[in-house]
């Protein structure tokens, strides 16, 4: 078996992909933003919305449920074998089944866009091959992230040298989609090296249908409020407002993405630890993570903000100035789904307590769906965000109450609220930057230095001299190669 990573080097392999995946598109928006237009941005994000649906039934809960279940047995080769063929098998007789059912799709009920529907069949193709949570499960961060630079790097190329203008909407479409089984295909040397194939019975596979089926609810169900948003606006706004919507939210969902890093790495050691029953570390290692977390939320939620409506015309060029009022109603959900997202992944997911993740994320798409019925057809873009703001605050509310006695809420609840009043100072000085009426690249770097020496500042201050517990500080300067400690 490959030698497992630490966490903090887990972290800086996921934390690196992130960041790649995030400056990918942001170097490539501007360009295509131009290019193609509102509308045809409208139309792709329409298109890819509707592919994401099919794409999601070709893995089901797997991703999570096939995290734990190899997380918990790694250590065991044949076991571990046993457990992924039998996983594997059920994904790929599902996902054949939902990728025919995407062709006939395209071919029977869409005549608008139809070649474009098709491109992105390549993107639902690649759910069957999809094995990600193997590595995942095995703690192979470095293996994952290195493989995808490489794949999304060729993508980026591709961009530049063949899209050129409003008729390459489907040579954009197809580099894009291809990519995506490039990535699910880069994995498949590492687990074959890692399991032998073991011929799984029609037993073993039924035992993982169940589980599979119970976690992909809860992906289903947040689908509904970011994929849905997206298709409603498509059918009651122009394909314009799609566009603006979809890349606001693009802005928007860098910062979550960010801290989902951290969270991708944890839920296959708090499944091995929790498996392990060694309550006491778990314990440790949920207090580091909520408060990094929770840290890291509010500054990404106000420093966005701030910056929103001086960034967005100058990103992506005059025509999105919508996109700035827009980032900035979005921005609150960074919070929220910062918060929930640590608490599910290190403590929800890996004890098991699917109930509680059922229940929370069906609740959010139940009041996102209701919200956007009612306010879309009015209110177009801003009712679709009032909807998912409701929908990430019934989540973490839900999440947080339900495992109350489990975790030391009023100790999250404190620092929860700390962090955010920080970011609201650090929110009103970005804001006051603008005030000096200069161009929009010059602003923007005022802005985020500012941001940023006013957020760590108050942020440390708390950390040490308040609540006394340093942790996130000293690691910090332990990063950056400074000797003092806290």
């Amino acid at each position: 078996m490959a030698k497992q990573s630490g966490i903090k080097k887990n972290f800086i392999y996921s934390f690196a992909y992130q960041l790649l995946t995030m400056l990918l598109p942001l170097i490539t928006a501007p360009y295509i933003s131009r290019r193609l237009g509102a509308n045809l941005a409208g139309v792709y994000s329409k298109t890819h919305a509707a592919a994401n649906y099919f794409y999601l039934f070709t893995l089901l809960g797997v991703n999570n449920y096939g995290n734990r279940s190899i997380a918990r047995i790694r250590d065991d080769k044949e076991a571990r074998s046993k457990t992924f063929w039998e996983i594997y098998i059920f994904q790929l007789i599902t996902s054949i089944f939902v990728f025919a059912s995407y062709v006939l799709f395209c071919v029977f009920f869409e005549s608008e866009n139809k070649l474009i529907y098709i491109l992105q069949g390549f993107y639902v193709f690649s759910g069957i091959i999809e094995i990600n949570w193997f590595c995942y499960g095995m703690e192979q961060f470095k293996l994952t992230t290195i493989r995808s630079t490489i794949v999304r790097l060729l993508n980026l190329a591709c961009v530049f040298i063949f899209v050129h203008d409003k008729s390459d909407l489907p040579v954009y479409t197809a580099i894009l989609s291809v990519s995506f089984v490039l990535s699910a295909i880069v994995v498949w040397p590492y687990a074959l090296k890692n399991v032998r194939f073991v011929k799984p019975d029609w037993a073993g596979i039924k035992q993982h249908i169940k589980p599979n089926l119970v976690l992909f609810w809860p992906v289903l169900a947040v689908s509904l409020y970011n994929i849905m948003d997206k298709l409603l606006l498509g059918h009651f706004s122009p394909n314009e407002e799609v566009g603006f919507y979809t890349y606001a939210e693009r802005i928007v969902t860098i910062p979550a993405t960010l801290i989902l890093a951290l969270d991708n790495v944890v839920m296959p050691r708090m499944s091995s630890i929790f498996a392990k029953k060694e309550t006491e570390h778990a314990q440790v290692l949920m207090g580091h993570v909520m408060m990094f977390a929770m840290c890291m939320a509010g500054a990404m939620t106000f420093g966005l903000a701030g910056v929103s409506q001086v960034f967005a015309p100058w990103f992506y060029g005059d025509e999105y100035v919508r996109c700035g009022l827009y980032m900035l109603l979005l921005s609150p959900t960074i919070l929220f789904k910062g918060w929930a997202g640590a608490l599910r992944t290190q403590y929800i997911i890996p004890t098991g307590k699917d109930k509680i993740f059922i229940f929370s994320l069906t609740a959010g798409a139940v009041v996102n769906l209701i919200l956007d019925f009612l306010l879309i057809p009015s209110m177009q873009g801003v009712g679709a965000i009032i909807g998912t703001i409701a929908a990430e605050v019934t989540v973490a509310v839900l999440q947080f109450g339900l495992c109350r006695k489990a975790i030391p809420l009023k100790t999250y609840l404190i620092n929860g609220t700390a962090f955010t009043v920080i970011g609201l100072v650090m929110f009103f000085c970005v804001k006051a930057v603008e005030m000096l009426q200069l161009s929009p690249l010059p602003t923007l770097i005022i802005q985020v230095v500012t941001g940023v020496i006013v957020y760590c500042a108050l942020a440390c201050f708390y950390m040490v001299k308040v609540i006394r517990q340093p942790v996130l500080v000293n690691e910090a300067l332990k990063m950056l190669r400074i000797r003092y400690r806290f």
